[in-house]
């Protein structure tokens, strides 16, 4: 029998929906770039030179997650072009892209990707349904996919292992995910509960190119506010869609005193300009609205709207925003995650981060 591929990577989880949310806040451009390391991986994606996202997905997110590294090593250790202790720096992480719109069709093969967990799938499919068998699961990118039991072992990711080893019966639909290394699909193994039907999913993979890098000097914050994200969603989701440019408009925090807070301006102030005029929205400096605000001297930048606005599927799912602006107009937004009760009591963290550049007035 031929030896089994070595897997860079290997993961599983009995319920994927936590996983495709954090997935499904990035969604928003088809080429996603994908970084793997010992404490799970991130998702990034780009668009138009001036946006970037990530969703950074830890390895407890997973019931099971196995990173080897050493699976991606040249075959022949006499051909290296590099010393190795520059080749074992490299290795210390896996890159590759995928189209992340053909991941998130894969994942939603059975209809469940968008269901809140505690909820039930919409309906159950029976062993042998083969009209259904391209159902859910399109979407581009070169992605082959099998349903039935008799998927379960292919590409040497089963053997003969039974698949209630992998999912927990009876709780959401569970997923199981490899890597091989470069030149190699990435896998998924979908199943809505150990005795129910199966999809195999294979992705086609690219090699990473250069991206756009925005780094966030927090040493030179000009404007850091916490807040619920329903107050940033309300706010962004009431406005026309034909809005042009966003200003986010920072002030000092009003000394105490009811007179000085009475005549301040706002903490944070958002002024939208569109084809049909200008609309403002302010947060006060209350704690019931902003939990905190920092701002030593009033600052003002603007963005395009439709920028900023991809950021709605993340604040949709997400409890909590992070948003900062550097002396230079970078602004960075990031969403803290519900985190699900994992086994044993500890809940698992995750976050997505925007990042988007400024217009220049």
């Amino acid at each position: 029998m031929p030896e089994e591929q070595p897997r860079v990577l290997t993961a599983s989880v009995h319920d994927f929906r936590y996983f495709a949310a954090l997935l499904r806040g990035v969604n928003f451009a088809n080429r996603a770039s994908v970084s793997i390391t010992a404490d799970g991986f991130t998702v990034t994606v780009e668009e138009s030179r001036c946006l970037t996202a990530t969703a950074f997905v830890f390895s407890h997110v997973f019931d099971e997650f196995v990173y080897n590294p050493d699976a991606a090593r040249p075959s022949q250790p006499s051909q290296r072009s590099q010393p190795q202790d520059e080749e074992d720096e490299d290795l210390t992480s896996t890159a590759f892209e995928i189209p992340l719109g053909t991941l998130m069709d894969c994942l939603n093969v059975f209809g469940t990707a968008g269901l809140a967990p505690g909820s039930s799938s919409k309906k159950k499919k029976s062993q042998g349904d083969g009209d259904d068998s391209d159902g859910g699961g399109g979407g581009g990118g070169g992605a082959r996919k099998g349903k039935g039991k008799e998927r379960a072992d292919a590409d040497g990711m089963g053997g003969n292992a039974r698949l209630d080893q992998w999912f927990a019966p009876g709780k959401g639909t569970g997923m199981r995910m490899s890597y091989a290394g470069p030149g190699h699909p990435l896998t998924l193994l979908v199943a809505e509960e150990s005795g129910g039907p199966t999809a195999t999913c294979e992705i086609t993979t690219w090699d990473p190119e250069p991206r756009l890098e925005l780094a966030f000097d927090s040493d030179a914050a000009v404007l850091k506010i916490i807040l619920k994200s329903s107050w940033l969603r309300d706010a962004l989701s009431e406005l026309d869609p034909s809005t042009e440019k966003l200003t986010i408009i920072g002030n000092p925090p009003a000394p105490p005193g009811r007179a000085a807070r009475s005549t301040a301006p706002p903490c944070l102030r958002l002024r939208a300009v569109g084809q049909f005029g200008s609309t403002e929205m302010d947060y006060p400096n209350d704690r019931e609205v902003l939990e905190t605000c920092e701002c030593a001297q009033p600052v003002s930048f603007t963005y395009r709207f439709s920028h900023i606005s991809r950021a709605l599927r993340a604040l949709q799912s997400s409890l909590k925003t992070s948003l900062r602006i550097d002396d230079e107009g970078l602004l960075s937004l990031q969403f803290m995650m519900p985190a699900p009760r994992r086994p044993g009591g500890r809940r698992s963290e995750a976050f997505i981060e925007f990042w988007c550049l400024p217009l220049e007035e």
